[in-house]
């Protein structure tokens, strides 16, 4: 009998013998075992981990590959900068910045109270408040687009690009014809693109990026199962620093379709800044952490951190949050934000499933007398967001909060803005995958006049929308309430 012929009685004993249906059910258990444990030891939500010990034990073998495939924190950013040349690089790591008695002095009388958050902010983010900035709001792209791209093409030292997705289509080539003339003319060149980000578009941009010399590299490549990608710690920041002296940061990507004066098939209003000032260092600075973790490459010296020069009145500071050693940072100057708030909450997200202590953030600030105002889009480009958003509005609605449904095209923009002074602009949403499993930058800016502009733009969009009510949420009929229902069992990963 051949070798070939052995193996083959040998597997058709075993299935025939009836002992198989033993043995896998013995191997799911210690999968299972394996999977659920570590879901107990390292989860840090009570309620995630028991939601996984549940899909691991109810679904044979499945549970325990889904929580390998999306559960698992793989990313150990703090472990792998400390064992590296290098931990996170600071621009200037002594420099104190702006403490809130002396920002205190510098806001108006009834925005002083506004000091206390910096306070604690300064506790709870190592970079300091700056002074000396300006921040230019930019509506779409289509006028965020054309500066861009203008200081891409004016660059002479550096350019730093960082984005969640940059599609392959007109205006992606428009940016990648840019930064492949711009490496030509010498300047030093880096992208930064999020793996999942990149798929939503053919080719892929940084096959087509590589092709014209720009230098490039994915994010958060590796999992451990060839060919897949963990759809969450996803890196959805967007940054770009030109000549370490320029930045661009918010909520835009680079896609056809923010550039609404051309009527692309799939249009989405959004927001983007151009900041200028010290601050831009820690944008640079949020920048190659990301590309030293992703590619090894240290960027230092004068043509990435150049000395900057005050430029305007903003006092403002960087943010980083993701599931490291940053994590939960920006779910704390939010909470502590709505805490401050005296007068006025004004909130603009597209993704909007907040946790418990948000919402009683946001009740308790509505039962004080705070005008509370939420503008949220109609239509949303993930129907299921959708769905389990409407299933919790009731919970803000009943106590005061008022909720904004804004008109067509999908709004895309984040803005928070407390008492007409201290505005949060940046890349992250008011969910848990924003605050608790992506890695985002905002900035925090304290700034009457920055916020009197914002607040401007915050009104025209709500001057579109239409106020949802109590009585209209409560009107669903009884298949909806369950789908929706449905869906917010599923908030903590949507």
């Amino acid at each position: 009998m051949s070798s070939f012929d052995a193996s083959f009685a040998a597997v058709e004993y075993f299935f025939k013998s009836g002992v198989y249906p033993w043995f896998f059910a013995i191997l799911n258990c210690l999968f299972a075992f394996i999977a659920s444990a570590h879901a107990i030891i390292y989860k840090r939500e009570p309620r995630a981990a028991a939601l996984w010990v549940v899909v691991i034990w109810l679904v044979p073998f499945i549970g325990s590959l889904l929580y390998l495939l999306f559960g698992i924190n793989r990313i150990k950013r703090k472990a792998a900068l400390i064992l590296g040349e290098l931990e996170h690089y600071r621009a200037c790591p002594h420099k104190i910045g702006l403490s809130p008695t002396e920002l205190q002095e510098y806001l108006p009388h009834n925005s002083r109270h506004l000091a206390v958050l910096a306070k604690l902010a300064s506790k709870v983010v190592v970079r300091p408040l700056e002074s000396g900035n300006s921040i230019e709001l930019l509506d779409c792209g289509d006028e965020a687009y054309p500066v861009m791209l203008d200081h891409i093409r004016k660059a002479k030292k550096s350019i730093s690009l960082c984005t969640y997705i940059f599609d392959c289509d007109k205006i992606g080539m428009e940016f990648a014809n840019a930064l492949a003339e711009a490496v030509k003319n010498g300047v030093q060149v880096r992208v930064l693109v999020d793996t999942a980000g990149e798929k939503y578009s053919w080719p892929r941009i940084t096959r087509i990026l590589k092709k014209l010399g720009v230098t490039c590299s994915l994010f958060n490549t590796t999992t451990r199962i060839p060919g897949f990608f963990s759809i969450n710690l996803r890196n959805h920041k967007k940054i770009m620093v030109v000549d370490g002296v320029t930045g661009f940061t918010g909520g835009m990507n680079i896609r056809d379709g923010n550039l609404l004066s051309k009527n692309p098939p799939y249009p989405v209003r959004d927001l983007h800044f151009r900041v200028t000032g010290p601050v831009v260092g820690q944008l640079q600075e949020a920048f190659v952490d990301d590309w030293y973790f992703t590619t090894g490459e240290t960027l230092r010296g004068e043509i990435w951190f150049p000395e900057i020069k005050d430029t305007g009145s903003s006092f403002a500071r960087g943010i980083t949050d993701g599931p490291d050693e940053d994590f939960e940072k920006l779910r704390l100057i939010i909470l502590g934000a709505l805490a401050c708030a005296q007068r006025s909450i004004k909130i603009m997200t597209p993704y909007f499933l907040p946790d418990s202590s948000i919402i009683s953030s946001l009740n308790i600030a509505a039962l004080k007398g705070v005008d509370v105002d939420i503008i949220l889009p109609d239509k949303n480009n993930l129907p299921f967001v959708k769905w389990a958003s409407v299933a919790m509005l009731w919970q803000v609605l009943e106590k005061g909060c008022r909720v904004w449904l804004s008109k067509p095209p999908f709004d895309h923009s984040k803005l928070l803005i407390v008492d007409d002074c201290w505005t949060l602009i940046g890349s992250a949403n008011w969910d848990s995958r924003s605050l608790r499993l992506n890695f985002e930058f905002c900035l925090e800016i304290y700034d009457p006049k920055f916020a009197c502009i914002a607040s401007q733009v915050f009104e025209s969009r709500k001057s579109i929308s239409r106020l949802i009510t109590l009585a209209e949420v409560d009107a669903r009929p009884l298949p909806i309430r369950f789908r929706d229902g449905v869906a917010k069992l599923f908030a903590p990963y949507l």
